[in-house]
């Protein structure tokens, strides 16, 4: 697993053992606990897919694509694990999107879907969170998505197979999503080569490969965990 931490005020990186918790870096050994773990890259864009699930599109009444519906983040609106999601006051609606998160390891453009697998350094949880009150005032999605804190992802970055994996979201303990990436209508390959036609890729960028069914609203004081197996938990609070 690769994180990126605080540590007496410095930010560093380092590889972490989940069997025992211990976090090496620079050849110095951490235990987790001692650290303030951070978002576990710094992004140039995070690329969003919109209406990638099966079973969400069914949920929603809507025919399946035929290409990947994209939309952006901005950085600034990512946060790491245990960071708050705050609410704008602009909102009176915002909602949890539990996503599978993709992490270029290399630039990249115009790559076909065979070759993906070599730019990808892995795999992360990332919760799309959305203004949904302003999305459907504005009838386009970037106010809505980009407002800082909106970008949640971690805890860190895991080599999992993304072809067959449980994803979860809870709020306040309480299961609110549940699927498989199986149910993907665009797999992380697909993903790679459409939207690397469009745009260059860089290190560290995120894909957020879109959502299962079960969105819905967070109140602040919640906590919101997303859970993927062989990741781990990213669980953030809303603000007061």
């Amino acid at each position: 697993m690769i994180v990126r931490f605080r540590l007496d005020g410095q930010v560093r990186g380092g590889s972490l053992s989940v069997e025992d918790c211990r976090i090496v870096s620079s050849g110095e050994v951490l235990a987790i606990e001692d650290v303030e773990l951070l978002a576990p890259c710094l992004p140039s864009k995070i690329v969003c897919v919109g209406l990638n699930y099966t079973e969400h599109a069914r949920e929603l009444k809507m025919e399946l694509p035929d290409e990947p519906i994209l939309f952006l983040k901005p950085p600034s609106a990512a946060i790491g694990p245990g960071a708050e999601i705050v609410v704008p006051e602009s909102s009176q609606r915002v909602d949890y999107e539990g996503e599978l998160g993709v992490v270029i390891g290399k630039r990249c453009k115009s790559i076909a879907a065979n070759e993906a697998q070599k730019y990808i350094l892995g795999y992360t949880c990332f919760n799309d969170v959305t203004a949904r009150d302003l999305q459907q005032k504005d009838g386009q999605w970037t106010r809505a998505k980009s407002f800082d804190s909106f970008a949640p992802f971690g805890p860190w970055i895991a080599s999992i197979d993304p072809l067959d994996a449980d994803i979860q979201t809870r709020v306040n303990g309480v299961m609110k999503q549940r699927s498989n990436t199986s149910d993907l209508i665009f797999g992380v390959p697909k993903l790679i080569e459409f939207i690397s036609q469009v745009m260059t890729l860089e290190p560290g960028d995120v894909i957020a490969t879109g959502t299962p069914p079960g969105v819905g609203r967070l109140e602040k004081g919640d906590m919101v965990e997303v859970e993927i197996e062989g990741i781990g938990v990213l669980k953030n609070k809303v603000s007061l």
